[in-house]
């Protein structure tokens, strides 16, 4: 399997290439609109055609790319068939398999972050979205998010995969890259080191973050799977291209 991890630094979002050695067909998962060119000509440099993209949940940070990369190579938009938005073309379904070539996805509903959230499990790694960060965890204060639910997420659903998975998340804000589930059972500040449920729920009660200053276009541009709502205000337009940081959306 060919893979590439991207990074677009203005929201900090990691997009991971997967692409087929066979058949030359690739997936995006997690494509951010700032950064739609620089995936095509890393694809087209490696002589892939994209085929799909996925989406792990609907994002608060930024507007997936997901509609302008389907516009310009065809590519068809797969996300949780739980969001039920009108612009999927494939609806992912936990326990049914996605192929594309070689190249086997295992769709699993990781809820807490929002209520819909998808991870993606693909041969020795599994891509988190904003449930499972490194060291962290996505907030539970928005968007039908929810810290018991996440808790059972992470500690019933992920922590149960093999301790050697590497965990591959949408965000990081410090650099890193790349982790395992033993990393993240054993470390991780907020749900790591056997937590507790009580623990985590206070954790997560704690963390006082800052409301997300783009998620009311964010949001419902994404349930468009990717569409700049027409409403957002002067100073914000900069925000459809290029998304201000704002932290675990």
């Amino acid at each position: 399997m060919i893979f590439r991890q991207l990074f677009e630094p203005i929201s900090s979002t990691y997009t991971y290439l997967l692409g087929c050695q066979i058949t030359g067909q690739a997936i995006l998962i997690d494509p951010a609109m700032p950064a739609w060119e620089r995936d095509l000509e890393v694809i087209n440099g490696l002589g892939l055609k994209l085929v799909y993209t996925l989406d792990t949940h609907i994002h608060a940070d930024h507007i997936t790319a997901a509609s302008k990369l389907k516009q310009m190579v065809g590519s068809k938009i797969a996300g949780p068939s739980l969001d039920k938005l009108p612009c999927t073309d494939v609806p992912l379904y936990e326990g049914t398999r996605l192929q594309v070539g070689s190249i086997l996805i295992d769709p699993l509903h990781t809820p807490g972050h929002t209520d819909n959230h998808f991870s993606y499990l693909a041969d020795d790694r599994i891509f988190t979205g904003d449930a499972l960060l490194i060291d962290g965890c996505g907030r539970t204060d928005f968007q039908s998010g929810d810290a018991e639910t996440l808790y059972r997420t992470i500690t019933q659903k992920l922590f149960t995969l093999p301790a050697d998975t590497l965990v591959f998340p949408a965000h990081d804000y410090q650099g890193r890259r790349v982790s395992t589930i033993e990393q993240e059972k054993t470390r991780n500040p907020n749900i790591g080191n056997r937590k507790n449920l009580e623990e985590f729920v206070k954790i997560m009660q704690g963390m006082k973050l800052s409301y997300p200053k783009f998620i009311d276009y964010a949001v419902p541009g994404n349930k468009a799977c990717g569409t700049c709502p027409p409403d957002v205000p002067e100073n914000l337009q900069q925000y459809c291209e290029s998304m201000g940081v704002s932290h675990q959306g």
